[in-house]
């Protein structure tokens, strides 16, 4: 490993680390170290970070601003990279927008919108980046990113960049195709958005993204939905309805405010929120003959 990282700070990729704490990188605030940290500083950068990976033939991870995202006690064996600042342009060419992969999604929302560009509204308060938003087809209020991307830049592990189209991303509910046939980094997407209204745009969002702060809770560290809804139920009335609001197992919470939320009271492990998950699992399906399925991604070392 001593030997990569060498290659990684001499190759000047963008900031190199080594056993960095992915607690400080994760949105609920969780995670033990990631034997190599790369945060690279543009998409060349990033091209030659996952090349030395490959030379090395290394265990690798991309995340983005950490949010959806549960990582192990025990933290991450290989290189994590970190996709932010360095692959985050924007262009707006009338309806249609260019944005990085490593974009907030939060601010891209409020600059689309007071653009008066309509189809992004759904997203107002979702943390996380774009890239992270096309990787599991983020969505709200009865949109997601799949009504608005025309094609994503993905970089394949074998250094490959491909444009894949709308159909080819083979995006359904919370997923697509780079989670489950073609692990890949969005280096960027192609938006098509629609002109409208710039007061009404900016209404909806800010609807939104009030819904959202005054219904979840945003004020401890969490990781965003836990469960994905098994429609036509909803996860969260499941839970609330099962009597688990509130339910704590060590530092993690089950949230008082949203059911489908698990939050950090200040010191808890991987350990705690798995346990909870799994005993909520078990609660739901003891009840109601439901399996519910994680919407967050567990990643990591296992124990």
């Amino acid at each position: 490993m001593q030997t990569l990282v060498k290659e990684l700070v001499e190759t000047k990729v963008g900031k190199v680390k080594e056993n960095e704490l992915l607690a400080h990188h994760t949105t609920i605030k969780i995670g033990g170290p990631a034997d190599v940290f790369v945060e690279p500083d543009s998409s060349e950068s990033l091209r030659k970070v996952m090349a030395i990976v490959r030379k090395h033939q290394v265990n690798w991870r991309a995340i983005g601003r950490g949010s959806n995202l549960l990582v192990s006690d025990d933290g991450i064996e290989g290189v994590v990279i970190k996709i932010g600042e360095g692959l985050d342009e924007l262009v707006i060419d009338g309806e249609e927008v260019t944005v990085g992969g490593g974009y907030p999604l939060i601010k891209l929302v409020t600059v689309i919108s007071k653009q008066g560009l309509s189809g992004l509204e759904f997203a107002g308060g979702i943390p996380g980046s774009v890239g992270g938003a096309v990787y599991m087809n983020a969505g709200a209020h009865g949109s997601d990113m799949s009504r608005i991307v025309k094609k994503a830049q993905i970089l394949f592990p074998d250094g490959t960049i491909e444009w894949l189209t709308n159909e080819q991303m083979e995006f359904s509910y919370r997923t697509s195709v780079l989670q489950t046939k073609r692990p890949g980094i969005c280096l960027a997407a192609v938006l098509q958005l629609k002109k409208g209204e710039r007061e009404e745009i900016v209404a909806a969002m800010q609807k939104n993204k009030d819904y959202r702060r005054d219904t979840q809770p945003w004020n401890y560290p969490c990781a965003g939905s836990i469960f994905r809804n098994p429609l036509p139920n909803y996860a969260g009335k499941l839970i609330e309805e099962a009597g688990l609001k509130g339910y704590a197992i060590g530092g993690a919470k089950i949230s008082e405010q949203h059911a489908n939320f698990i939050v950090n009271t200040g010191n808890a492990k991987a350990k705690d929120v798995l346990d909870l998950i799994s005993y909520v699992k078990r609660t739901i399906h003891q009840l109601y003959g439901i399996h519910l399925e994680t919407e967050v991604e567990i990643i990591g070392r296992k124990s």
